[in-house]
Parts: C-alpha cells; sequence; structure tokens
C-alpha cells in the first residue's frame, strides 16, 4: 500500500526534515538516505520502520539544512587536488581537451567535502528519533484512509458478483427445458417409431446432474459472505483476501464451464472482469 509521511524541526544550529515513502510489497524492504554522521544508527532506525510499518518497501530520507556557519562541512582541498590530478592525467592518456566538467565530476565523489563532527549526540538521536516516529504515524494515517477507499471499492465489486450471481437463478429452470427439447427433437430426426420416453426422462436427468450448479453458486455464495467478513475484521488481511478471491475464482470459473447456457456464460464473464477488479485492488491491501 503507498503512503507517505513527513515531520520537521528547527533548533538553533540546523534544519532537520524527515521524509518516509512506502510502497505495496510482500516483505519489509528499507531503504535509507541520510547524512554519513547518523549511519552509527541505521539499525536502530531501520527497526523502528519495521517495527512501525506492517510491510512494504519503505524510503527512508532525511535532510539536513544548516544553519550555523560553523557546522558548514568545508572542502577538502587535498582530496579535491588528488582527484583533479588523477583525472586530468586519465584525460591526458585519452587524448580528451574537454576539462571544463572536472570539478563537478569531483564534487560528486566521495570526501571531497568534511566537517569536524564526528558523532551523533544524544539530544540529536532523540530529536531525529521523535521525527522518525511522527513520519511512521504520519504515513500509517496516510495508509489509513486509503486503505478505507480500497474497502469501499471491494465491497462494491463483491456485492456486484453476488447480484449476478442471483441473475443466473431464471436461466437455470429455462435451460432444462430446452435441454430437455433438444434432446428430443434429436430422436425425432432419427424417424424412429417409438420414444422410450423412461429413456429419454434419463438421458435427460443424466445431463440435467452433469450440468447442475446448484453446489458452484452455493459455495461461490459462501465465499463471498467470507470475503465481507475478512474485510470488516481488523487483523492483516490482504493475503486472506487473495486466497478467498482464488476460491471465487474457481467457482466462477466452474459455473462458465459447466453453464451450457449463453445468458449465463454472459453473466460469468461480467462475474469475471469484477473479480479482475477485485485482484487488482487487493494487490494494495496490507
Amino acid at each position: 500500500m503507498t503512503g507517505y509521511g513527513s515531520s520537521s524541526a528547527e533548533t538553533d544550529e540546523k534544519k532537520v526534515t524527515v521524509e518516509l515513502r512506502s510502497l505495496n510489497s510482500k516483505q519489509m524492504d528499507i531503504n535509507t538516505r541520510m547524512p554519513w554522521y547518523y549511519k552509527e544508527k541505521e539499525i536502530e532506525i531501520r527497526a523502528m520502520i519495521s517495527k512501525g510499518l506492517v510491510r512494504g518497501k519503505a524510503d527512508l530520507n532525511i535532510f539536513i539544512d544548516s544553519l550555523d556557519e560553523t557546522d558548514v562541512p568545508s572542502l577538502n582541498k587535498t582530496a579535491i587536488k588528488s582527484y583533479y590530478n588523477q583525472l586530468t592525467d586519465i584525460a591526458g592518456e585519452l587524448y580528451i581537451e574537454n576539462r571544463k566538467e572536472l570539478l563537478s565530476i569531483i564534487m560528486q565523489l566521495p570526501e571531497t567535502l568534511r566537517t569536524d563532527r564526528q558523532k551523533l549526540s544524544d539530544k540529536d538521536w532523540k530529536l531525529i528519533s521523535g521525527l522518525i516516529d511522527k513520519a511512521i504515524k504520519d504515513l500509517n494515517e496516510y495508509r489509513a484512509e486509503e486503505g478505507r477507499s480500497i474497502e469501499k471499492e471491494l465491497k462494491k465489486r463483491i456485492s456486484l458478483i453476488e447480484s449476478y450471481l442471483k441473475e443466473i437463478i431464471p436461466y437455470e429452470k429455462e435451460r432444462i427445458r430446452i435441454l430437455r427439447e433438444k434432446i428430443f427433437n434429436n430422436l425425432k430426426q432419427l424417424e424412429s417409431e417409438m420414444i422410450d420416453e423412461y429413456r429419454l426422462e434419463q438421458e435427460i436427468l443424466y445431463y440435467a446432474e452433469k450440468l447442475d450448479i446448484n453446489e458452484e453458486k452455493e459455495r461461490l455464495g459462501k465465499h463471498c459472505d467470507y470475503f465481507k467478513q475478512t474485510l470488516d475484521s481488523q487483523t492483516v488481511k490482504g493475503k486472506k483476501l487473495g486466497f478467498i478471491s482464488q476460491e471465487i475464482g474457481r467457482e466462477i470459473n466452474t459455473l462458465g464451464s459447466k453453464a451450457n447456457d449463453i445468458s449465463i456464460q454472459k453473466i460469468v464473464v461480467m462475474m469475471k472482469d469484477e473479480l479482475e477488479k477485485i485482484k487488482e485492488q487487493i494487490l494494495n491491501v496490507l
């Protein structure tokens, strides 16, 4: 499920902004981007996110805007000069004449900036951990809002499948009548002088049982009820809804294969269409 949360705070020295984004994923997958002096707390930060989010692909970004000139990183002239000398040597060996972009390339390389700050203070960690907590809460609220919208859509789709199921009933009885006429007409075309009525009824009974869809309808109805009950539960439900939708799909497919009636098959197609929409939405459910 997609989500977004952010938080920020400002001290005398700096402004700290935390952004947390998530996409749906079967497992917990966390990517972090932060200033190097926060790396010592990366394990704890990952643990906070894992605990706060059910699952998903999460991207955490921590931005620092310094308000204190003494805290601004300085240029590492030694590293820059070394990079420049090495790159100019390589450019000469490769006969590269245009060297105007060398400095911009160098400034993207490691260790071109340095700061005297070597350790994260307890005060800073308390600030950043609080901001991460708030970003997680914001993201979960975002997810909850999206979840309510998805729940409404899923209930709408499953109700349509239930209504289509009821539309099948009138065609069922008509189907047996058409089947009886078809068998009778086929026998008449054989120009038989005598038609065994008892045998005829036996044949009709055989095909009627073979094409009977009452069990499939009953199971489909129960699966739809279970789907709605799961939606209303307070547990993590994404995978469970996926399994139930698979069972719904099996019953719909069996209905289609046993229908032997164009009107019922049209209804089955509409059911399948709604089920595909349900499956698409379930991918966004935790």
